[in-house]
């Protein structure tokens, strides 16, 4: 682990950025909140998984041990409500939208956590939780349900800033008269007919939502653990809830750091599924590589909200398949001057300030609370502009001296392990060949613009013959033509070849004089 690096993250309970001391030296424990599985996964758990598997990433980086859990809630009430409208067995419906998010998860370069728990494989917990909750009296039992007591939390509220007095009943389910006070929350849920239910000391039933989590954290990471992360909207109830059922469970209970990343939204109004304005990941990703979604996701601080654009996402795109044409173009240079591999040859001075400067910058920009957008529109731009100057300059000097040359491609060698290497951590860096992700990039604006590649090829061949016969706008018509669909062609050499862009809008032609 590099001990000059102090990783500063934004602690949700104290406002502020604090260093990160684990309680355990050189390992750190997380626990992040997953989804609800009954539907395909939105853009907003897109957004949470990527923030939280970069901070997984980086803290591995770093050197530590990580412990990461992140659960699926896989009993709810609207699984279940899903289930009855399908006519499916609730576990079943949620087991197979379980794998869906794993498969998007895939897609999306997130890394697998250390464990992924289900609610219904942790009943145990769950149950021997809520029983010490009752024992230490800051519960009590109503005709089968259970319920918190907030009196008996008097820190209740702390994280959110809620005074107990303003805080309303809670979410996902409807307020009970027979609760001792409206803010008192269900621990477990007495059973209804139709609805999956588990044996227990108050009778059959299920657990409540934020049980769940608590319950999975303490036998995962102990009732002591480092980070506990999800969404903004999380911090209440279902947060609170946590810290106040865990401290009555353990008076030792205590997460160090807690996390929250922004809100999604859409036309500036939150994303999500009740509302009805959200978009899945699969939706997204039919379009656009998932890389290019990754991208647009982590080119905002991940405390911030991002507003859901087709604009921010054409930008990524371009943005991924520059970064994988100039790893390809250096690979492919590279691969002409093998011999310099296992000689003794210096990097050019200009390439060590460009490596010196990527890697001051990554550690810099990360170690402040995770700056990801610094890292991809500044240190990392610098350095896939200066790899691109370095192989024009190689293409362009063949004459130039053996050394000059050794020196180049040493300085190419290198610098590209330093753009590789911060790829990884911001989960950008495909494992497939260079080639194979531009031409999966190359596909995706295909299929915006609404073609195949046959269809350009023509149509690179009508603009060839057009210029032949000096009907040059004809020929700038079809570049333009093609440029409004996200499709720009280059003239290299003697051919035409062609590649994704940003749709360029055309200029309203002017109307023809009547006089």
């Amino acid at each position: 682990m590099a001990e000059t690096t102090e990783l500063r993250v934004y602690n949700t309970m104290t406002q502020q950025k604090e260093i990160l001391h684990p309680v355990v030296d050189g390992k750190v424990s997380m626990y992040v909140c997953g989804v609800t599985a009954y539907d395909l996964s939105h853009l907003g758990h897109a957004r949470a998984a990527v923030s939280f598997d970069v901070l997984y990433r980086y803290l591995q980086h770093l050197g530590y041990e990580v412990t990461y859990v992140r659960n699926f809630t896989d009993v709810d009430d609207k699984i279940i409500r899903r289930a009855n409208e399908l006519g499916e067995n609730p576990l079943t419906l949620s087991s197979h939208f379980c794998q869906e998010y794993l498969d998007d998860m895939t897609d999306l370069h997130c890394l697998t956590p250390t464990h992924q728990p289900r609610v219904s494989d942790h009943m145990d917990q769950i149950k021997d939780m809520i029983t010490q909750i009752i024992n230490n009296d800051c519960a009590y039992t109503i005709d089968g349900d259970v319920y918190f007591a907030v009196d008996k939390s008097p820190n209740y509220g702390r994280l959110s800033g809620r005074k107990l007095e303003d805080n309303r009943a809670g979410e996902r389910v409807a307020v009970d008269s027979r609760k001792r006070n409206p803010a008192d929350f269900a621990l477990w849920k007495a059973a209804k007919p139709g609805e999956p239910s588990w044996d227990s000391p108050w009778g059959p039933g299920r657990p409540g939502w934020h049980i769940e989590c608590s319950a999975m954290s303490a036998h995962y990471l102990t009732f002591k653990f480092d980070i506990h992360g999800g969404g903004i909207d999380l911090i209440f109830p279902h947060h609170e809830n946590e810290i106040a059922q865990s401290f009555a469970a353990c008076q030792e209970s205590n997460v160090s750091y807690w996390m929250h990343n922004g809100h999604v939204t859409n036309n500036n109004e939150k994303m999500s599924k009740s509302l009805g304005n959200f978009f899945t990941i699969r939706q997204i990703t039919d379009l656009y590589h998932p890389l290019a979604l990754r991208y647009f996701l982590l080119g905002t601080h991940y405390r911030s909200p991002v507003n859901y654009s087709i604009a921010q996402l054409e930008i990524a795109s371009e943005a991924v398949f520059y970064i994988y044409q100039t790893l390809r173009d250096c690979e492919d240079t590279l691969s002409l001057f093998q011999e310099v591999n296992g000689r003794n040859v210096c990097i050019t001075p200009a390439a060590q300030d460009c490596i010196r400067t990527l890697q001051t910058d990554f550690q810099t920009k990360m170690s402040d609370d995770l700056s990801t957008p610094h890292i991809l529109n500044a240190s990392l731009q610098e350095a896939l502009r200066f790899i691109n100057s370095c192989l024009n300059m190689l293409k362009k000097q063949q004459k130039q001296q053996k050394q000059q040359q050794l020196s180049a491609v040493e300085s190419l060698t290198e610098l590209g392990k330093e753009v590789k290497g911060v790829l990884s951590v911001l989960g950008l860096l495909s494992t497939l060949a260079y080639s194979e992700v531009l031409q999966q990039l190359k596909g995706k604006a295909l299929k915006r613009a609404g073609m195949i590649e046959d269809d350009v090829l023509h149509l690179i061949e009508e603009r060839a013959l057009a210029r032949k016969n000096k009907d040059f706008s004809k020929g700038d018509q079809i570049r333009a033509d093609l440029a409004s669909k996200g499709i720009a062609l280059m003239d290299v050499a003697k051919e035409t070849i062609w590649r994704p862009c940003v749709p360029v809008q055309q200029e309203p032609q002017a109307p023809a004089s009547s006089t």
